[in-house]
């Protein structure tokens, strides 16, 4: 995505619009039109849409852009790369920005804390949950982790497998078991231990799994957890937005993970969920292991988009 809306904006290199005299050692400043203004959001726009932003929120970057130009009356003088870089990034954080929310320090206000994660298939749901528990851990919180995916045997196994390497507890039952017991067993272990937190796993569902989906309702009801986080896949593209709305409506959700960036080449789907939702991001998986989930800032995604 990133070169791409580089060279739509024609920001991959320098282009220095003032026409030097040098023998005469004078300069001749250029005024842009209207009508450049209009080509640049255009590109925008088209660029945006190619990275898999939703047709909406390309829209309203482009239309508040071009307002942002116009107002300022620029004249192209030196370095235009900086000039609508800068123009770019203003209103990106115009249209994207919301309120932040930091798991860790709400964990510190209430114990037992509890998250529970719901996502489709395939996101690095189970995953995520790993990787947040050895970020508690690190922060001297007591880790429970839920294993309430008893949909799949895989499941349990698979999160039982994270909590021995990371030394962590982890409640689970048999295969086909209620997953709501389970986290009601995880969150009455956790209540009789200070600065603790319990992390709720939960099956992976597809939009048209009903059955799975009122499981996941009566998790939450006897779980009464303090925060829900759904993991979204960023090579989902535009369709995390359909998904982010279906667990929404279910069982209302509090932010994002959003995994797999590192292998995103476009990374429009960031912008479309803080524009659409006005939720935010808590964190991006960017690897594989413990160590790679990194608190979300919507300035290392404009750096990592702009610079």
């Amino acid at each position: 995505m990133f070169e791409k809306l580089k060279e739509k904006l024609g920001l991959g290199k320098k282009d220095d619009v003032t026409t030097s005299r040098e023998n005469k050692g004078t300069s001749i400043n250029v005024a842009a039109s209207s009508k450049d203004f209009e080509d640049i959001a255009g590109n925008l726009k088209i660029s945006l849409i190619e990275a898999d932003v939703a047709l909406p929120v390309a829209d309203r970057i482009s239309n508040v852009l071009l307002k942002k130009l116009d107002d300022k009356s620029i004249r192209l003088k030196g370095d235009r790369n900086s000039v609508f870089k800068e123009a770019v990034r203003a209103t990106i954080k115009e249209v994207a920005t919301v309120n932040p929310m930091d798991l860790v320090d709400l964990a510190g206000r209430k114990s037992p804390f509890i998250v529970m994660f719901v996502g489709m298939n395939g996101t690095g749901k189970t995953t995520s949950i790993a990787k947040l528990a050895e970020i508690f851990k690190e922060k001297g919180f007591y880790v429970v982790i839920a294993a309430s995916d008893t949909f799949r045997a895989g499941a349990i196994e698979q999160i039982a497998l994270h909590g021995e390497k990371l030394g962590v507890r982890v409640v689970k039952h048999q295969a086909g078991g209620d997953p709501a017991a389970v986290s009601f067993d995880a969150v009455k272990h956790a209540s009789k231990i200070e600065r603790s937190v319990v992390l709720i796993d939960t099956a992976g569902r597809m939009q048209n799994n009903k059955n799975l989906l009122e499981e996941m309702k009566k998790i939450k009801r006897i779980s009464n957890p303090d925060s829900i986080i759904l993991t979204l896949d960023a090579l989902s593209g535009t369709d995390v937005l359909s998904q982010a709305k279906l667990f929404d409506e279910a069982v209302g959700i509090d932010g994002y993970i959003v995994t797999k960036i590192d292998a995103d080449a476009k990374g429009g789907c960031i912008i479309s969920l803080l524009s659409e939702t006005k939720k935010p991001i808590l964190y991006i998986g960017t690897g594989q292991t413990y160590s790679e989930l990194i608190q979300f800032s919507l300035d290392w995604y404009l750096n990592r988009l702009l610079n």
